[in-house]
């Protein structure tokens, strides 16, 4: 599938991702409409972004008429959704609204526009406890341990099996915990904020070391994604995108209060549930990147240099 000439429709693009995402697809030679819920957040979207003006959409997935926003787009990147996968356990039929409902609207909107292209991050955590690490694309069963993930293993069923009924050449991207400047949630976020407020003492979710996982930065995704789109022709495929390593959580916060200049941090551990930050939280996630490095794509960071990198712009208040 290409990308210069081409109209692309980015649901959720003034969020964390695509704000990394839409300046990609400028650089490459395409137009861009971006829709999203957020008023104040579209306001800011010309401002950052790069080449063509970019069009903006105030419009929401679950209950909004979505044709004008399709009209003359030739491809979308649904990025819209709740990505918290902590507080999701708290709202279930939010996420579910957000990450389903939204999806299922979307499919049907691109069908009736006549649009064939579709890109869709999913995330690491529809693999659950996994028995093989690092796991590969094709491991089963998917069982997520949280709500965020069983409603990204149903925006995925939702697209294979919108395929098999309609034309329509997909990527589906496994994320690994996606870090960089600009995100609002996550754990360099939760700890960038802590050690603002105090760096004498840091709170961290578990029991020392904390949970092992691949933490992968925002660019590495984004040079991901052009690679996969850019290499399918037809069909539907799945990626995964992560870095080649894995870190525990005391490993994460180290760099943390390295890139924020906090010396001799005392950390006090809440002890967690199960073995995990909390209830759902995978204890241990590595996935295997073959298939997309075998299309050309190679993560340019490690985790621990992934996190260095997204503590020191968030300490900063930079979006890189």
């Amino acid at each position: 599938m290409q990308i210069e000439g081409e109209r692309f429709l980015v649901t959720g693009g003034a969020g964390f991702l695509g704000r990394h995402l839409v300046p990609a697809l400028q650089r490459r030679g395409a137009s861009v409409v971006v829709l999203d819920r957020d008023a104040d957040r579209l306001k800011t979207v010309g401002a950052s972004s790069s080449g063509a003006p970019v069009t903006t959409v105030r419009a929401d997935l679950r209950s909004d008429g979505l044709g004008p926003a399709l009209r003359g787009c030739s491809a979308v990147f649904h990025l819209a959704a709740n990505p918290d996968v902590r507080q999701g356990e708290q709202r279930t039929r939010e996420v579910f609204e957000d990450n389903v409902l939204a999806t299922a609207r979307l499919l049907d909107a691109i069908q009736d526009a006549g649009i064939t292209r579709f890109a869709f991050p999913s995330t690491s955590t529809v693999y659950g406890e996994a028995t093989i690490v690092p796991t590969p694309e094709d491991y089963s069963p998917l069982a997520p341990t949280s709500v965020y993930g069983s409603t990204k293993v149903a925006g995925e069923g939702l697209i294979h099996g919108f395929a098999s009924r309609h034309p329509l050449t997909a990527i589906i991207l496994r994320l690994a915990n996606v870090v960089g400047g600009g995100a609002t949630h996550g754990v360099v976020y939760d700890l960038v904020r802590k050690l603002s407020d105090d760096a004498r003492e840091l709170e961290i979710l578990g029991r020392d070391p904390g949970t092992r996982k691949s933490y992968v930065h925002v660019d590495d995704v984004v040079e991901g994604w052009m690679h996969a789109w850019s290499s399918v022709k037809e069909g539907v495929e799945t990626f995964n995108v992560g870095s080649e390593d894995a870190i525990t959580v005391r490993e994460l916060a180290d760099q943390v209060c390295t890139a924020v200049g906090a010396h001799n941090v005392t950390y006090r551990w809440t002890g967690g549930v199960d073995g995990g930050g909390w209830k759902g939280d995978v204890k241990t996630m590595a996935l295997a990147i073959d298939r997309l490095k075998a299309r050309g794509w190679r993560p340019r960071h490690g985790s621990a240099q992934s996190v260095l990198l997204a503590a020191k712009s968030l300490a900063s208040g930079g979006a890189k």
